[in-house]
């Protein structure tokens, strides 16, 4: 059996505590071995720097890091451990544009090292089998409606708000992670983001794409609503109606009762990046980045009240 690849977080935020450090734990092929945060946060009794740059240049042997800190930032870090030599893991989305990630694919490729764009939402337990079923149907159209509160998500986090922090795209690149991977390639037509009058970044977006037969994908989108959240995507084929509810945990196929499992995106993500690192191979799938910068391109915007936590 292979040494494990040992690892360091970089950015102990929420999601770094709530799901890359069970992850990697239980998965046998990685041994955490240090962590970094500007705050100076630790796990344990392991190494922890206040900069990536720090862990660097110690004693510390690693073969791998994930950056879970904002894409704003996420440039410099990768470019710097990849001229290490370091196997690099990109929380999603994994860079603030695209022109950057297309950089960083490069540098990787000729360091000889792995770079992995996750996409969490593409390991949620309904999506592998409803890419496998729609294989063999034609599609008719598909909606997309995203909806959560904001101020339950991501309280506090202004670089949210900012240029490159997508705004409400930061929860709606995942529903575009699910979409690009289970239905013909589409682009869109029209649409419109409704950005707050003190703010950066859209609160909403109502978008219109297509595919290259004509088949309509509309997206809702809104970081406004209160009481039960909405992560829901339906499919109409021409054999019946597939939905995928809850960000892609539950699954109902035509005529059949909802499939449930398991979380296991983010275990998902880890098994991944180790089969790519081991085998020597990249995988820097932009496709939904792609189509958020095209809403930032294309869709009209619309000046809404502002957004105050």
């Amino acid at each position: 059996m292979a040494a494990p690849i040992r690892i360091a977080i970089v950015g102990m935020g929420k999601i770094a505590h709530d799901q890359h450090l069970p992850s990697i734990a239980g998965d046998d092929r990685f041994e955490l071995v240090a962590t970094v945060s500007s705050r100076g946060e630790g796990v344990g009794a392991l190494p922890h720097y206040r900069t990536l740059d720090e862990l660097l240049a110690s004693d510390i042997a690693v073969d791998a890091v994930s950056l879970c800190t904002p894409p704003q930032v996420r440039y410099d870090l990768a470019s710097a451990a990849i001229a290490a030599g370091k196997h690099v893991f990109l929380e999603k989305p994994p860079g603030a544009t695209l022109a950057e990630v297309a950089m960083l694919e490069a540098q990787a490729a000729e360091a000889g090292v792995t770079l992995f764009a996750s996409w969490h939402s593409r390991y949620a337990a309904g999506v592998a089998p409803a890419k496998a079923w729609l294989a063999d149907r034609r599609t008719l159209g598909a909606a997309i409606v995203w909806r959560e509160d904001v101020r339950v998500w991501h309280p506090g986090q202004d670089w949210i708000w900012a240029p490159g922090g997508l705004g409400v795209f930061d929860p709606g690149i995942n529903a575009l992670s699910i979409a690009t991977a289970i239905l013909p390639a589409f682009f869109l037509v029209d649409g419109t983001l409704s950005l707050p009058a003190n703010r950066e970044a859209p609160i909403a977006a109502d978008l219109k794409f297509r595919d290259a037969a004509g088949a309509p994908v509309t997206m809702d989108l809104d970081w406004r609503q209160t009481g039960p959240q909405s992560w829901d995507i339906s499919v109409e084929t021409d054999a019946g109606t597939l939905r995928l509810e809850k960000g892609g945990a539950v699954l109902t196929l035509p005529g059949g009762e909802p499939q449930v499992a398991a979380d296991r995106e983010y275990p998902g993500l880890y098994a991944r990046f180790a089969d790519l690192v081991h085998a020597g191979a990249r995988d820097v799938d932009t496709a939904p980045l792609r189509l958020v910068a095209d809403a930032f391109l294309r869709a009209h915007r619309k000046s809404v009240e502002p957004f105050v936590e």
